[in-house]
């Protein structure tokens, strides 16, 4: 089955300071892998680097086998790369509504109808509060509109930086049921998450990052079961029934 990314020995930071040091990997469709590392491992940066929004130096990216290395963030958006950075990223005076119209704009206007149709049967909670400003709602609404903003242009990819910071542990594990729910959908899922033990539940494989190198890459149960993940990251030993 052919990947649906393919990051071949890619560098890549800023200012022309490297952050991310000859880094590989492939995901599979309908996937989820989830990033793990320190603060200041790179994870961030390898998921700006997929989008084109750091410095490349070296190595290649393919979306679908073709390259997109010399293509700007809109362009890779364009392309089918969705991206919900870490932190909030909706217009909060706006409405709810306004922001999924903002969210159609590379749509043509004929296609709007349906992908706000599409995304709100997907998040029946955003059609109870279409006339409210997004700036007033939860951190875990904000964080699902965001979501249905990207989803809205049909990704082939989702980008997903700290989905579930700051929320409380029902509504981050609300986050998790619907990034399960995306991924079946047929959408592949790259997702950085300080929650890791939340996150390795619903992902397919791992890759652990240590001072911007891969230090480890496998299936997520196989990395989540391994000592030195759950030492560094787990807070020891995980039991079987929490797997």
């Amino acid at each position: 089955m052919a990947s649906v990314l393919e990051v071949e020995a890619v560098t890549a930071g800023y200012a022309g300071v490297p952050i991310i040091h000859d880094f590989s990997f492939a995901l599979a469709p309908g996937s989820i892998t989830t990033l793990i590392g320190g603060n200041g491992a790179g994870k961030s940066t390898l998921m700006r680097a997929i989008y084109g929004a750091c410095q490349q130096f070296s190595g290649s990216v393919k979306l679908l086998g073709q390259a997109i290395d010399q293509l700007p963030p809109w362009e890779r958006y364009k392309r089918g790369i969705g991206f919900v950075p870490q932190g909030r990223c909706n217009f909060p005076r706006m409405t709810v509504w306004e922001n999924l119209k903002l969210g159609c704009y590379i749509l043509e206007a004929r296609q709007h109808d349906a992908a706000l149709q599409r995304v709100l049967a997907m998040f029946p909670m955003l059609q109870a509060k279409l006339k409210e400003k997004a700036g007033n709602l939860s951190g875990g609404e904000q964080q699902i509109l965001e979501t249905a903003m990207v989803l809205l242009t049909e990704p082939k990819l989702l980008l997903l930086d700290e989905p579930s910071l700051g929320l409380s542990p029902k509504t981050q594990a609300e986050v998790f049921a619907i990034a399960r729910s995306i991924a079946a959908s047929g959408v592949t899922i790259l997702v950085v998450e300080q929650n890791v033990h939340g996150a390795l539940l619903i992902s397919d494989t791992a890759i652990v990052l240590e001072m911007g190198r891969k230090f480890l890459e496998g299936p997520a149960a196989a990395v989540m079961n391994d000592p030195r993940i759950q030492n560094a990251y787990l807070g020891g030993n995980i039991s079987e029934e929490t797997v």
